[in-house]
């Protein structure tokens, strides 16, 4: 049976203490257990930032990469390796600025993977510049009379782009948190988590206090996720009053692996391959 401890690394983990990173990765833990996926079970992909070094603080199939470049690894991973569970993190800098067209094309090719999204609302690594979900008017290093731009909303552009899983959660809910990526990692197709978690040293607005007295719960209202209408509308809240749960879930939409002809015989990773030559490609090159 799998049990939490099984993914513990032997890395030192440095994240600030309090940091949100250490709840994603606690309830990433723990949803991996209760699906009963095991450290050969599944594969993280990482791109850079504070969120880049999860691959790192947990014991399971790990890549990491560029700037930005989370999404397209896990594509090439899950497309190679369909049986295995893909999940990328990004930050919202890594994964909405220099990774934003990414984001955008892996939603809508549907690629069967989930992409955790530690949304923090600035650039924690470099010690704390204005990132593309920085609020309006917030003052930071890079932004000493305040963002000027407005920030970007992560479910809306994810509904927008095609994505058939487009979820929300926090993780001072550790609970929701751990259910969501739950759902996230059995659905079948691309499935975003926008994940709430504060940065406790680079920003004092977006902190705990503040979204405990904001978060509710999708679920107690009534959501349809279904009505993609609806969810865009609930995907624009933010203020007073901030929503989690899962905005909008389609089933029926085949996945890029189930739409590529080149897949038709089974995953690369068990193609045989004895007989192809590809002299004929190198040769020119050489």
């Amino acid at each position: 049976m799998v049990t939490t401890q099984d993914f513990k690394s032997r890395m030192h983990i440095d994240w600030c203490p309090g940091c949100g990173n250490f709840g994603i990765l606690n309830a990433l833990k723990r949803a991996l257990t209760q699906l009963d996926i095991g450290p050969d079970g599944a594969v993280v992909v990482s791109g850079i930032g504070c969120s880049a070094k999860l691959p790192h603080f947990i014991n399971l199939n790990g890549f990491h990469t560029l700037h930005g470049r989370a999404l397209p690894a896990a594509t090439g991973i899950k497309l190679a390796v369909d049986d295995l569970p893909v999940i990328a993190v990004t930050g919202d800098g890594d994964g909405l600025g220099i990774g934003g067209t990414h984001f955008i094309h892996t939603a809508r090719r549907n690629v069967d993977i989930v992409h955790i999204l530690h949304n923090n609302a600035v650039y924690g690594l470099t010690t704390g510049q204005a990132a593309p979900t920085t609020q309006r008017g917030m003052t930071t290093k890079t932004t000493p009379r305040g963002v000027v731009e407005e920030p970007i909303q992560p479910v809306p552009l994810a509904l927008v782009s095609g994505a058939t899983f487009v979820a929300r959660t926090y993780v001072g809910d550790m609970e929701h948190c751990v259910e969501t990526f739950k759902q996230a990692i059995t659905h079948k197709g691309y499935a975003l988590v926008d994940t709430l978690q504060p940065c406790v040293t680079f920003n004092k607005v977006y902190t705990y206090d503040f979204y405990n007295e904001r978060v509710y719960h999708l679920r107690d209202v009534g959501h349809d996720p279904t009505d993609m209408k609806q969810a865009m509308l609930r995907g624009y809240e933010w203020g007073d009053r901030i929503p989690l749960g899962v905005f909008y879930q389609e089933e029926a939409r085949p996945t890029l692996g189930d739409e590529l002809p080149g897949l038709e015989k089974g995953p690369l990773c068990k193609r045989d391959i004895s007989d192809v030559d590809i002299s004929h490609l190198v040769r020119p090159m050489m």
